[in-house]
């Protein structure tokens, strides 16, 4: 078989760019053996301190809308036409995603030394009840099945009523593979007239080196090599149209960009929370609906 010359360049040059984000922005422990470690970062208080600005911003923003009685979905601010054709695709069962922004008086938020990732999607099930979707949602014992390989362990840690504390190992792979330990506070509420929302916070995100080996150790947090510093999540449920409309919302804080390699890197680093959304609502869809098929038989 004869390979062109320009087939072979294109070739070298896929492999060039590979290594230099594994060698600049990817952890150490995969970046080794194919070019020099990253620096490590340490998450710092000025870089936290406009993260949780946002959060607050974002907090006051959902509880205006529930104080409003709205549907907690973003295709609902959406103008009258763009609003039917959102909902009228998701009943077809299309996905809809966004990536949203919170100003501070007009301004964005600057965050030094690192990145906001602010993303919200949109799911409907068909035949399903609120019942079911907080069945999904809260059996934490069972996310690692619902949700793998994203999450390769989980467990419910504590429950007190509505308000839940669990553990999630997350693999997540773009190139190379990370692995961090999480632990979650949720609270799950019931607003009346077919709502739910539910406030989800990651109190712990620890980095995993090494996962898997006898040597397996958690980096400490927030002095590792960046890839995920915080999560905070908002979910939304309408049950309506034969149905329930599921909305993820989430903003987490990575580390930034190092300079000069933004072209290569920025997309790189940007995609990875629209995809991890993009999958947990799909694996939510599927979870919900193998539950009800079950039911069915």
């Amino acid at each position: 078989m004869n390979v062109s010359h320009s087939t072979i360049s294109r070739s070298k040059l896929i492999r060039l760019l590979s290594l230099l984000v594994a060698a600049c922005v990817l952890p150490s422990s995969f970046a080794a053996s194919t070019g020099p470690k990253p620096e490590a970062i340490a998450l710092r208080p000025a870089t936290l301190e406009a993260f949780d600005r946002y959060v607050r911003l974002t907090d006051s923003a959902n509880e205006a809308e529930l104080q409003q009685g709205t549907d907690h979905l973003w295709i609902a601010s959406l103008d009258a036409h763009a609003r039917n054709d959102a909902y009228a695709a998701l009943q077809r069962g299309e996905f809809k995603i966004n990536k949203r922004e919170i100003l501070e008086n007009g301004s964005a938020i600057r965050c030094p030394n690192g990145l906001i990732h602010h993303w919200s999607a949109v799911v409907f099930i068909p035949h399903a009840k609120l019942s079911d979707v907080f069945a999904v949602l809260q059996d934490y014992d069972h996310h690692s099945d619902y949700y793998a390989p994203e999450v390769e362990r989980s467990r419910l840690e504590q429950r007190d009523g509505d308000h839940f504390r669990a553990f999630l190992r997350f693999r997540r792979h773009k190139v190379i593979t990370v692995v961090l330990d999480t632990e979650h506070d949720v609270r799950y509420f019931l607003d009346g007239d077919g709502r739910a929302h539910s406030r989800s916070s990651a109190t712990r995100i620890a980095q995993v080196e090494n996962p898997g080996k006898p040597d397996e150790r958690e980096k400490t947090p927030g002095d590792d090599d960046g890839f995920l510093w915080r999560m905070e999540t908002w979910w939304g449920m309408v049950e309506r149209d034969g149905g329930v409309y599921v909305q993820s919302e989430v903003v987490s804080l990575t580390r930034d960009i190092p300079t000069g390699l933004g072209w290569l890197i920025g997309p790189f680093v940007s995609s990875i929370p629209k995809e991890s959304l993009t999958f947990t609502m799909e694996a939510t869809r599927r979870a919900v609906a193998r539950r009800l098929h079950a039911s069915a038989r």
